[in-house]
């Protein structure tokens, strides 16, 4: 989840949709199930041409063998270095591909000495200025899209000639704009935000792993 200076402003807009929850619910069950349908009404926000675009730059990306680099905070964190777990390791079963790809969240030592040196703004931009090269891919994961080191990442990416994708949520914030690419997510409810966006890096990589994929070896493979 997000930290607490990091919350947007949930003043009403046309393109945001209702609060939820935005009342008490009298039991777990009843909360779970409109839980599932909030997360099914936000799933049908997010763009398709957003994905297909996104999934082109990756895929375009592992087939040069440039590197794909992630990051996000808190549970953003999780999603970023989970992302680098299943498109390093699963894109290559099965498939000639070899992605490489690492997360800028994952290194507790290079982050908090960055934010102790610098500043927690440039904890992703200090790590891309020494790792990335033209014509490599940021991945930038944040519920607001408002986090400064997520914003200053994707500005200082985009100038020095890396592809960009942003997952947002809320009203998406900088993030959303930056971004050569925004998969977006229209909701108000930090899980069901970050749940979308687990949801669609796993649908990337299973996309792009089943496209490099004989029929055969689809219908006998566990994804």
């Amino acid at each position: 989840m997000s930290i607490v200076h990091d919350l947007p402003d949930l003043a009403p807009a046309d393109d945001i949709p209702p609060k939820f929850p935005a009342a008490p619910y009298a039991s777990a069950a009843t909360y779970f199930s409109a839980y599932g349908e909030e997360i099914a009404r936000a799933a049908s926000s997010v763009e398709g041409d957003a994905v297909a675009q996104a999934a082109a730059i990756l895929l375009d990306a592992y087939t040069r063998g440039a590197t794909v680099f992630s990051c996000g905070n808190g549970g953003s964190a999780s999603i970023a270095n989970h992302l680098q777990c299943d498109h390093t390791k699963n894109l290559a079963k099965s498939t000639d591909l070899c992605p490489r790809v690492m997360s800028l969240s994952v290194n507790v030592e290079v982050l908090t000495a960055i934010a102790n040196d610098y500043t927690f703004a440039d904890v992703f931009t200090h790590q891309l200025r020494s790792q990335s090269r033209p014509g490599d891919v940021l991945v930038a994961v944040s519920s607001s899209g408002r986090s400064a080191n997520i914003v200053t990442a994707l500005s200082w990416a985009r100038d020095y000639g890396l592809r960009t994708i942003s997952l947002t949520g809320f009203d998406g914030g900088e993030a959303r704009t930056i971004a050569e690419v925004s998969i977006h997510v229209e909701g108000t409810n930090y899980g069901v935000i970050e749940d979308l966006h687990q949801a669609i890096m796993h649908a990337l990589a299973q996309y792009i792993r089943q496209s490099r994929m004989t029929p055969a070896a689809i219908s006998s493979s566990v994804f």
